[in-house]
């Protein structure tokens, strides 16, 4: 496995692991099974292991603290703050207030058993909340040695740019894959100027990308995708011929679809990161894969030219997801 450098000091695996998918969204969870992933991604070679408070709530950083009082390993982990849920609930707030981030911060270091987070990300923008008084609180925390960098998710370039004239922005994550393409008009060229860090969420567009869906694909009880605009039959069928294009080179090349996909995002610059998510050993495998596989110049573009006709039918996520998207 290649390191790569998001930013100064903050070098990390080129492919990560998104661990949100352990505790909840994708169906029932099973801690063993996880935990046997997490060591597996340490043997293929991955460092950066990516969390938040929310997910569970709360239980993933739970996860990747029992993970790390067994494995110890050299791991840059990754968690964030700002979403407020309660148990047992999808909706959400959000909060980004000095003395909730302290607070936050200091209950995901207990959780994760660490005197330090490496990557602490600002989970969510809130409207109420001008990001240079969040910026200060959280280098504020830099200063305390709570956190070694800071991170934002989902912003504009307009925001971006805002907070990294107060503190220096290490890495910025959002949804980037063959079906998400928005931030290539101004954050990813941002995040080219300003010399930081791209983390990029769903590579495989939460599973679609790998081939697998047809419009009469069931869900597991628990899995959001059920809910989500894009995985309606109807917009399953409508999207299928991105598919069967990502399909084809896969063929060519003597891969899968998945591989594909995030050999294309891995082709985009030396400072994107995909953090693909599994709960599966096999998947976990072939992913990592793929970071041994290279596009040419010419596969990428045939491949681009192929699928900029396409229009992608459905929203990333519902109206409750969309909140503090681009902020």
């Amino acid at each position: 496995m290649q390191i790569r450098t998001l930013s100064p000091n903050l070098n990390v695996s080129t492919l990560g692991l998104g661990c949100m998918g352990m505790s909840e969204f994708y169906g029932p969870r099973d801690d063993a099974e996880s935990m046997a992933v997490l060591h597996r991604a340490c043997d293929l070679g991955v460092t950066f292991f990516d969390t938040a408070d929310m997910y569970g709530p709360h239980h993933n950083e739970e996860l990747i603290g029992q993970f790390l009082k067994q494995r110890k390993p050299d791991a840059v982990i990754a968690t964030k703050f700002g979403i407020v849920r309660k148990p047992g609930e999808y909706a959400r707030t959000l909060d980004n207030s000095p003395q909730y981030a302290r607070a936050a911060c200091e209950a995901s270091l207990r959780r994760l058993g660490v005197e330090h987070i490496d990557l602490y990300y600002v989970h969510r923008v809130a409207p109420d909340r001008p990001i240079e008084d969040v910026m200060g609180a959280l280098s504020r925390l830099v200063e305390a040695g709570k956190i070694g960098h800071i991170g934002l998710c989902e912003v504009s370039d307009a925001t971006l740019r805002r907070a990294h004239a107060v503190h220096p922005v290490a890495a910025v994550q959002t949804e980037y894959s063959l079906w998400s393409r928005d931030v290539e008009r101004d954050v990813l060229p941002t995040c080219d100027e300003l010399g930081i860090g791209f983390v990029l969420y769903s590579p495989l567009g939460r599973g679609f990308l790998t081939g697998t869906f047809d419009r009469h694909a069931g869900f597991e009880p628990g899995d959001f995708r059920a809910n989500l605009p894009r995985f309606s039959p109807d917009n399953i069928a409508a999207n299928a011929t991105l598919v069967d294009v990502v399909r084809h080179l896969a063929a060519t090349k003597g891969c899968t679809p998945a591989q594909i996909a995030l050999a294309w995002l891995l082709s985009k610059g030396d400072h994107i990161v995909p953090i693909p998510g599994t709960k599966r050993i096999k998947y976990l495998e072939e992913n990592i894969a793929a970071a041994d596989l290279t596009l040419t110049g010419d596969e990428v573009t045939h491949l681009e030219a192929a699928i900029a006709p396409l229009d992608i039918a459905g929203a990333r996520y519902t109206p409750e997801g969309m909140k503090g998207l681009n902020a």
